[in-house]
């Protein structure tokens, strides 16, 4: 199985990002449709329409805020057929509650980006129904352009994923917010320490993510014992305060996503 034609019906900054990853990897734009009322415009290349065609397609990514999900099923619903996969990056719908508005669906896939995704460097986690085999592999190969995929054992880690991967770059810019304000009061020039905070952390991911060593060997590795760096460690660790607050963030982040699917399941 290929994947051809892909129908996004909802473009906004997720959505977006998707079609610029994809479009950045090498898809081309002809392959691509747009459904959406407000976007100004388009990527060049990439058809934009401000209503639903009568047309089929492989695949329909649905991108649309998730309270607007009873409000577009009807609508969008006749055009997914056995032969086209409902892909969705709605927060918080599970695939029952998908799979109950869009019954027709020859496959259905749960994603969960970043806006990283726009330049090959999300997380993409995975979860569906209906697509193993040749359509699985096809999915796959799609989703690879945007970043590393993860297909997810059970769908109900899905809340948690999303508070770590979907979420989680908006901890990471409050940590670089951090830093550089940190150094700032400390009388650094803000922008010049906000330069640095973003260099730093940069900097830090890439090594973490082609190193043999885990993070925590990687952070052994910059300390060296009564140094400076392990002085900075000591109140990042004193009594797991960081472990701990981190813990309390993706909690409520999950929690949340959690509440927003039992919403969904009306």
């Amino acid at each position: 199985m290929t994947i051809d034609r892909i129908l996004i019906y909802g473009c906004g900054n997720m959505g977006g990002a998707m079609l610029a990853g994809w479009l950045r990897g090498g898809f081309p734009a002809r392959a691509f449709t747009v459904v959406d009322p407000y976007l100004a415009a388009a990527p060049d290349g990439v058809r934009l329409l401000r209503a639903l065609p009568d047309e089929a397609f492989d695949a329909v990514l649905l991108g649309v805020k998730p309270q607007m999900l009873d409000e577009v099923a009807p609508v969008l619903a006749p055009v997914i057929g056995a032969d086209c996969v409902l892909m969705s990056i709605l927060a918080g719908v599970e695939l029952d509650s998908l799979a109950a508005r869009f019954s027709g669906a020859g496959g259905l896939l749960r994603i969960m980006p970043n806006l990283a995704a726009a330049i090959g460097k999300s997380p993409i986690a995975l979860f569906g129904r209906g697509v193993d085999g040749d359509r699985g592999a096809a999915l796959a190969v799609l989703m690879r352009h945007l970043g590393p995929v993860e297909w997810l054992v059970s769908e109900a880690d899905f809340d948690l994923v999303t508070a770590l991967s979907g979420s989680g770059p908006g901890f990471v810019y409050r940590f670089i917010e951090a830093l550089a304000e940190g150094a700032a009061a400390l009388g650094l020039d803000p922008a010049q320490a906000e330069r640095l905070a973003i260099a730093t952390v940069e900097g830090a991911a890439l090594l973490a993510a082609s190193s043999e060593y885990g993070p925590a060997e990687l952070a052994r590795r910059v300390a060296s014992p009564g140094g400076s760096t392990q002085k900075g460690l000591d109140v990042l660790d004193h009594e797991q305060a960081l472990k701990r607050l981190v813990e309390a963030t993706l909690r409520a982040a999950r929690d949340r996503n959690a509440e927003m699917a039992a919403a969904a399941r009306g």
